[in-house]
């Protein structure tokens, strides 16, 4: 099994945070009327993408109903609808939407990811919480060996970043920091309704920041291994 394999397994099979082991467990067996009649996932959600990747986004958390439901970081949901239908638009997903882990979806140059990978009350995960989970990302960023930009949707995800490498930087729509080891990191309002719904993030903005992680990207010195020279953005079937 490879070494991302091996963390995946590792984040599915996670029991650190109580709190949130009880809340996934609980939505899952209780549902929601419109979604009585099917299987919920109910553990902590893998990520998601190319694992040759130069662009990773990083989203706060699974959604109770979303990524809890589907088994798929930003699936099901209307923030999933959201962020899809731009990464369709800038040539980065062979479709505008992700459905199940069955809908034949497939991403070229991105891997998405989270934070916190159980869904939390109200998503809201606390201090503790965030902290115990920081190291399945630090890993994962670890064996994503192609990635040069990352770009952190909301405020949470961008702390978690920056407690990550050490360095300072206010959040903001369209804020840049360059970290230790050089990969760029761009701040994005998160897809959630709250923004899109409000008008606080737009397709145009979202679009804008998935435009400037692309050039970055394809910019950037590809290094090892050979294979991520390939094209940033082409969906090759």
């Amino acid at each position: 099994m490879e070494p991302l394999d091996r963390l995946q397994a590792r984040i599915i099979s996670c029991r650190k945070c109580p709190r949130l082991v009880r809340h996934r467990e609980k939505v899952a067996k209780e549902k929601v009327r419109r979604f009585q009649g099917g299987e919920y996932w109910g553990k902590p959600v893998p990520s998601f993408g190319d694992r040759r990747a130069r662009i990773v986004l990083v989203g706060l958390a699974p959604a109770a109903h979303g990524g809890n439901r589907t088994g798929r970081i930003f699936t099901g949901d209307r923030s999933g609808d959201f962020l899809f239908s731009a990464l369709y638009r800038m040539g980065l997903a062979s479709q505008p939407t992700s459905i199940s882990r069955d809908d034949r979806l497939r991403l070229r140059g991105v891997y998405v990811t989270a934070a916190v990978r159980c869904a939390p009350p109200a998503n809201r995960p606390t201090p503790q919480e965030q902290d115990k989970c920081r190291p399945y990302l630090e890993r994962e960023l670890g064996l994503l060996r192609c990635c040069k930009v990352i770009v952190a949707l909301g405020a949470l995800a961008w702390r978690t970043l920056l407690k990550s490498s050490g360095v300072r930087g206010r959040f903001a729509h369209g804020a840049e920091v360059v970290l230790p080891d050089g990969m760029v990191l761009l701040g994005c309002y998160h897809p959630s309704q709250q923004n899109t719904f409000t008008g606080k993030l737009t397709p145009r903005m979202l679009d804008e920041i998935l435009e400037r992680a692309k050039r970055l990207a394809s910019s950037s010195d590809p290094g090892d291994p050979e294979d991520c020279c390939e094209e940033v953005g082409r969906i090759v079937e």
